[in-house]
């Protein structure tokens, strides 16, 4: 059998990225963010609420949804792999401003560098996660009325419908990017990605070890 020369391996050769666990953790956090923002149009479209009726009922699954949005997160925090996965997330170095400045600029002859996660992955993950506790919090001051006075719930019907706005725009701005690039995806579905992929995209990560 002919073996594969050293250019060839290179684009052939996958590694591995994501662990079942993560993997998990995505779709049913996706599953429930889905499920959230369906549920919310149909409370806040007149022609979706006119076709789907049963308010009441909708009301029930919009919350319950955006509540046990955090399960997943915790159920899982006991996987270890996805705890070296959240320590990265959460660590902001060198290379990540120079990342976002090249990416800022859209100098596409710039050096991008990046770990497992470039910057703007990590900054998307901590801005979603900080949306989605205000979410939670606001949205149970509204569930629950005799929780604060009406000033209060009103305050809190604010902040929630305007960010629930931005987190619809910056989610479809994720998928938007996941369209376009379909060996990302591949990673989250399977767990590993082309090494090449990986040495173009994330040239800093080296799978199996840690990063600085």
């Amino acid at each position: 059998m002919p073996r594969l020369s050293d250019p060839v391996r290179q684009r052939t050769e996958r590694v591995f990225r994501f662990s079942r666990a993560e993997r998990w953790i995505h779709r049913a956090t996706a599953a429930l963010m889905g499920l959230c923002i369906a549920s919310a149009a149909c409370l806040y479209l007149p022609p979706l609420a006119e076709l789907v009726g049963r308010r009441h009922l909708v009301v029930t699954v919009h919350g319950w949804s955006g509540l046990l949005l955090v399960v997943p997160f915790l159920l899982w925090l006991a996987s270890r792999a996805f705890r070296a996965d959240l320590r990265r997330l959460g660590r902001f170095g060198p290379h990540d401003r120079v990342w976002l400045r090249a990416t800022l600029r859209r100098d596409r002859t710039a050096a991008r560098p990046a770990g497992k996660f470039n910057a703007g992955q990590k900054v998307y993950a901590g801005w979603l996660a900080g949306a989605v506790l205000v979410m939670a919090g606001t949205g149970v001051l509204m569930w629950w009325t005799g929780l604060v006075p009406v000033v209060r719930r009103t305050a809190a019907t604010f902040v929630h419908d305007w960010l629930a706005l931005a987190v619809g725009l910056v989610l479809a701005a994720h998928i938007g990017k996941a369209l376009a690039d379909p060996e990302a995806r591949r990673g989250l579905r399977t767990g590993s990605v082309g090494r090449a992929w990986a040495e173009r995209e994330h040239p800093l990560w080296q799978p199996g070890q840690p990063e600085d």
